[in-house]
């Protein structure tokens, strides 16, 4: 696989530096606002990620919503996304089933 990407549960605004320092270039949130009261907003951490030097993608969806749309929007960014690429969501196999779906139907650039 020539793709870069790596999954995770939900990380803090706080957390971004490390990641950055960890050599990811993209980090695409797949869990929208709201889901738990002590998550940090998608701003919160798009505005670290910005602050860091990273780039953000909000992608997000219920864990039971993933749909067509959802997997054109990531194949079309994830395709032109500067990698390595930190996908994550709750506990990272939403953002791994969102790659995967994105994968079986050849969507993803080598």
């Amino acid at each position: 696989m020539s793709h870069q990407v790596s999954f995770a549960g939900q990380i803090t605004p706080e957390q971004v530096k490390e990641v950055a320092a960890q050599g990811f270039k993209t980090i695409i949130n797949n869990r929208p606002d709201g889901e738990a009261p002590d998550q940090p907003t998608s701003a919160e951490i798009e505005a670290a990620a910005k602050e860091a030097g990273l780039a953000y993608k909000e992608i997000s969806f219920a864990g039971n919503e993933l749909n067509m749309q959802h997997v054109e929007d990531f194949a079309d960014y994830f395709n032109q996304a500067e990698q390595p690429i930190l996908m994550f969501c709750r506990t990272g196999n939403r953002s791994n089933g969102l790659y995967e779906a994105a994968k079986q139907r050849d969507m993803l650039d080598d």
